[in-house]
C-alpha cells in the first residue's frame, strides 16, 4: 500500500483477548504498511481496534491477550521476538507516546532519571553524556529552561508541557518508527496544535515514519499523509487524507466526516451515525458496519466484504459491497443516495 520501501508491514494481524464471557476479537486480518517518513493515521471510535493494534505491534498487549500474523520491521517478524529481542527495538528503533503521560511517566522519579535510563539502556551512555542529551531533546520539544527542569517530577510539570516531555523520551534515540496513541486527547485546543507542530518539525529534523492513532479528524488532516479507517477490529478504507477526506468511499467513512462540524457550511445539526459500536464479543457475520449503514444491502450481515484496491485510486483501498458509483460525494462532503 505504501509507494516507499516499507520500514514497518503488516500482514493479517489479529488480536484476540480470553476473556469470561469467551474470546474477543479486537483485531481481525489488518494489513498495512509505513514508508519512510510517512506518517499514518488510524482513526475510528472507540472500541475499533486502533489502540489494541499498536499494542500488539509494541508487544505491550494485557497478559489475557495474543496477537497473530506479522509485523515485519526492516524484515524482522517483532510478534516471534523473545522479551529481551524486542526490548532492543522498542525505546530504541521503534517507540511510542502513550495517551496519558501522567500514568505513563513514574511519579517518583524525575524527568532527569526516566530520560537518561533510556540513553544508558539502549545508546550505553554515561549519566552525564545522557543527561546533556536529554536536556538538547526537552529544549528541541520547547520546554523553557530545561536545564533547571529536567531535575523535576513530572507533577511539577503542566498537561502540555508533561506530554512535550513524552515526546522527548520517545525521541531520544532517535527512532526510525514513533507511534503515537491519541497524544492530544486532554489537552486543550492551543495546546494540541502546538504538539502536532513540534511532531510536524521533528519528523522533517529526523526523518521519522509516524503512526497517528486519533478519533480526531482534525489532527488527521493537520499531519497525515495516508489514512486508515477502522471499525469492529477491521480496516473499512485506506486512503491518501486528501483522498479520504474530499472523496471518501465507504460508508463509515462518510458517516464520521458528516459528524464533524464545518466552518463552510450552514447546516444547523450535525449528521450522526445512528445506532452504536458493535459488541466485540458478539460481532456480525458480515460486515460489522452492517446495523449502522444507510447503505446496507440484504445480504452485508451475511457475508464478510474482501478488502478490495479501488482501481485507478493510487493505493486506495476499501471493504464494502455497495459500488462506488452508488454512493456519491462530492468535495463538500454532502452525500447523495443514487
Amino acid at each position: 500500500m505504501s509507494t516507499n520501501q516499507p520500514l514497518l508491514q503488516v500482514n493479517q494481524l489479529g488480536v484476540q483477548f480470553k476473556t469470561n464471557d469467551g474470546l474477543v476479537y479486537a483485531v481481525n486480518g489488518l494489513n498495512f504498511e509505513l514508508g519512510r517518513g510517512e506518517t499514518l493515521g488510524i482513526v475510528g471510535e472507540s472500541g475499533s481496534g486502533k489502540s489494541q493494534t499498536v499494542l500488539a505491534m509494541m508487544g505491550l498487549l494485557a497478559k489475557n491477550g495474543t496477537a497473530t500474523g506479522e509485523v515485519l520491521y526492516k524484515g524482522q517478524n517483532l510478534l516471534n521476538m523473545s522479551t529481551h529481542e524486542i526490548n532492543k527495538i522498542r525505546g530504541d528503533r521503534v517507540s511510542m507516546i502513550f495517551q496519558d503521560p501522567m500514568t505513563s511517566l513514574n511519579p517518583y522519579l524525575t524527568v532527569e532519571r526516566q530520560m537518561t535510563e533510556v540513553l544508558e539502556l539502549h545508546k550505553n551512555m554515561t549519566r552525564k553524556a545522557a543527561k546533556m542529551r536529554a536536556i538538547e531533546l526537552l529544549e528541541a520539544v520547547k520546554i523553557p529552561e530545561a536545564a533547571r527542569r529536567i531535575s523535576m517530577y513530572p507533577h511539577e510539570f503542566s498537561g502540555g508541557m508533561r506530554q512535550r516531555v513524552m515526546i522527548a523520551m520517545a525521541l531520544l534515540c532517535e527512532p526510525e518508527v514513533l507511534v503515537a496513541d491519541e497524544p492530544t486527547t486532554a489537552l486543550d485546543v492551543t495546546v494540541q496544535a502546538q504538539i502536532l507542530a513540534l511532531l510536524r518539525d521533528l519528523q522533517r529534523d529526523f526523518g521519522t515514519a509516524i503512526i497517528m492513532i486519533t478519533h480526531d479528524l482534525g489532527v488527521v488532516a493537520g499531519i497525515c499523509d495516508k489514512v486508515m479507517v477502522m471499525y469492529g477490529g477491521r480496516m473499512m478504507e485506506y486512503a491518501k487524507s486528501d483522498d479520504l477526506f474530499y472523496r471518501p468511499t465507504h460508508p463509515y467513512t462518510i458517516g464520521l466526516l458528516g459528524a464533524l462540524p464545518r466552518l463552510d457550511s450552514d447546516a444547523a445539526e450535525l449528521v450522526s451515525i445512528p445506532g452504536n459500536p458493535p459488541n466485540m464479543n458478539n460481532l456480525p457475520k458480515g460486515c460489522p458496519f452492517s446495523e449502522r449503514c444507510t447503505h446496507v444491502m440484504p445480504h452485508c450481515a451475511s457475508d464478510l466484504p474482501p478488502l478490495v484496491e479501488i482501481p485507478g485510486g493510487e493505493g486506495r483501498w476499501r471493504a464494502c459491497h455497495k459500488a462506488i458509483a452508488d454512493i456519491q460525494v462530492n468535495v463538500a462532503g454532502e452525500v447523495q443516495h443514487a
